[in-house]
């Protein structure tokens, strides 16, 4: 790793995740691409990896901590991207998650039959591709890269401070 600071770094990954999430939010709202759970899911690591970072800031002190947190944080994006990939490619069956809708504001049956009808987007059909590859494909890439700029970061921890 080169001798730039570890801030350089945590500022680089907060400029991915905050690309990432408008970039999501931009192909859903603007583009019409309508999103499958597990792509809501995906969505989690970077918006927690911006509330990691930002709390960074004010406390200094539990820097490698915070880094600790991210490496966890997109090992588990990783592994969730590549069940998503697995039953876009039909490697796996969809799992339950696929189908869940959220029913906290339902009451009555008018309001369940409703969504019944609504058609809900399967984990299996990629709707929206960036150079012939799922955005399924694209996290697992940048998830993949994250772990390990920062496990590097991580182990060097010392060394970069």
């Amino acid at each position: 790793m080169t001798n730039l600071k570890i801030e350089f770094y945590l500022r680089l990954i907060l400029i991915i995740s905050l690309v990432a999430i408008i970039s999501a939010y931009f192909i859903e709202y603007v583009l019409g691409h309508q999103p499958c759970n597990l792509c809501l899911i995906e969505r989690i690591p970077y918006g927690l990896c911006i509330i990691l970072i930002t709390l960074n800031y004010f406390f200094k002190k539990k820097e490698k901590l915070i880094i600790l947190l991210l490496i966890l944080i997109f090992f588990f994006s990783f592994t969730i991207s590549i069940y998503h990939l697995g039953i876009e490619q039909g490697l796996f069956k969809e799992s339950g998650v696929c189908g869940l809708k959220d029913m906290t504001g339902i009451i009555s049956k008018d309001e369940i039959l409703k969504q019944l009808q609504e058609k809900t987007v399967s984990c299996k059909d990629v709707t929206f591709r960036i150079f012939g590859l799922s955005l399924t494909s694209i996290n697992i890439l940048l998830s993949l890269i994250l772990v390990t700029l920062l496990t590097k970061i991580y182990i060097s921890y010392e060394k970069n401070k």
